[in-house]
C-alpha cells in the first residue's frame, strides 16, 4: 500500500491515550459483503448490517477494490447527482479522475483524498485515467458519505483536493503505528480535511505485534474499518481480519493491535478508524439523495430531471 509514509515513524510526534482514560467497548463486529458499483466495479459495504445509531453521521462507507484490472478492465461511474451530504474518496493505490458541474475536479493517486461538498446539489463522474484503462493495474480506495445537518444541507457545493504530503503524520508511543490523520484531530494534531459535520479520519498501518491505544473524544462515535490484514480491537482483542467493521461503544480511547503474523502479501494491519459527533436528525435516504424527509427527497428528484443541479460540461475540443 504506498500511501505516504516515512523511513523512520520514531522521528514523527506521538501520541497515546492518558493511563486512566476509559476503554471503549467492542459492541460489534460486522463483516462487508461484495457487490459492485458504478460502471461495474468491485466494493465490500463496509456498514452492511450496522444500526444507524452507532454510524450517524455516517451513511456508508465503500472499499473499492483492492483488484489488479488487466487492460480494457478499469471502471469508474458515469455523470450522477448528489445533494445533502459529502462524500470523501481517498485512494491508496492507482489513479481515479474526479470532476463535477460546479467546476470541481482533479487526479488523486497513492494517498490523495478527494473531499466534494454536494450540499444543494450538483452532478459529478469519477473514472480511471485512460492509461490505466489501455493499460490496466492496482486500483484500491475508499470512498465515505457522511451526512450533512439539515441547516447546511443546501449549502453552496463545495471542492477539496487533499494531497497525500498534506496529511498529518503521527506515531504510536513505540513507533509500531503509522497514522495518517486525514481529517479531524487526533491528540490535538489536525488533518487537513475541513469537515461542516465534526469527524476523525484515520488511515492507520500497524507493524505485526504493534498495539495501539489511541485517545478518543468522548461525543464522537467510534469505527474501525480493516482495509487487509488480521489483528484484535478493544481491551478484550476481539478479532478482526480484511473486510471487517469493528463498533465501539462509549469511552475515551480506542485499541488496536495487529497479528504477530500476517501474510506476505499485506505485511501490515491496514485499518481506516473514523469518529463523528451524531447529528440525531431524522434522515431519508434514498440512491444519490440524504435529505431529512421525503418531501425533500421528492423535491431533490424534481430539481435534477428539471437540471438544476447542473449539466454536464461539454467537453473542450
Amino acid at each position: 500500500m504506498p500511501a505516504v509514509t516515512v523511513e523512520n515513524p520514531l522521528t514523527l510526534p506521538r501520541v497515546s491515550a492518558a493511563a486512566d482514560a476509559v476503554a471503549r467497548p467492542v459492541l460489534a463486529v460486522t463483516t462487508a459483503p461484495g457487490g459492485f458499483e458504478g460502471e461495474g466495479f468491485p466494493v465490500r459495504r463496509a456498514f452492511a448490517g450496522i444500526n444507524y445509531q452507532y454510524l450517524d453521521p455516517f451513511i456508508m462507507m465503500d472499499q473499492m477494490g483492492e483488484v489488479e484490472y488487466a487492460a480494457g478492465e478499469a471502471k469508474g461511474t458515469p455523470w450522477h447527482p448528489h445533494r445533502g451530504f459529502e462524500t470523501v474518496t481517498y485512494l491508496i493505490d492507482g489513479t481515479f479522475i474526479h470532476q463535477d458541474s460546479n467546476g470541481g475536479g482533479g487526479t488523486i493517486q497513492n494517498g490523495d483524498t478527494q473531499w466534494m461538498t454536494a450540499g444543494s446539489g450538483l452532478l459529478h463522474i469519477e473514472a480511471p485515467p485512460e492509461a490505466l484503462v489501455m493499460a490496466g493495474g492496482l486500483f484500491h480506495g475508499l470512498q465515505l458519505w457522511v451526512n450533512l445537518p439539515a441547516a447546511d444541507k443546501m449549502m453552496d457545493p463545495r471542492y477539496q483536493d487533499i494531497r497525500g504530503g498534506q496529511v498529518q503524520l503521527l506515531t504510536s508511543h513505540d513507533g509500531g503505528a503509522l497514522l495518517r490523520v486525514i481529517a479531524g484531530e487526533l491528540d490535538g494534531h489536525e488533518g487537513p480535511g475541513i469537515t461542516h459535520t465534526p469527524i476523525t479520519m484515520i488511515h492507520a498501518t500497524l507493524r505485526p505485534g504493534a498495539e495501539v491505544t489511541l485517545p478518543w473524544r468522548e461525543d464522537f462515535n467510534g469505527l474501525a474499518y480493516v482495509l487487509a490484514g488480521r489483528g484484535s480491537v478493544g481491551t478484550d482483542r476481539r478479532p478482526v481480519h480484511t473486510g471487517q467493521t469493528a463498533v465501539f461503544g462509549d469511552g475515551a480511547s480506542i485499541t488496536v493491535r495487529a497479528d504477530e503474523i500476517q501474510d506476505a502479501h499485506t505485511p501490515d494491519l491496514e485499518v481506516v478508524l473514523l469518529g463523528g459527533r451524531p447529528i440525531r436528525e431524522p434522515m431519508a435516504h434514498y440512491g444519490p439523495f440524504v435529505m431529512n424527509s421525503q418531501a425533500e427527497l421528492k423535491q431533490a428528484f424534481e430539481d435534477f430531471q428539471a437540471g438544476r443541479l447542473g449539466t454536464v460540461p461539454v467537453p473542450h475540443v
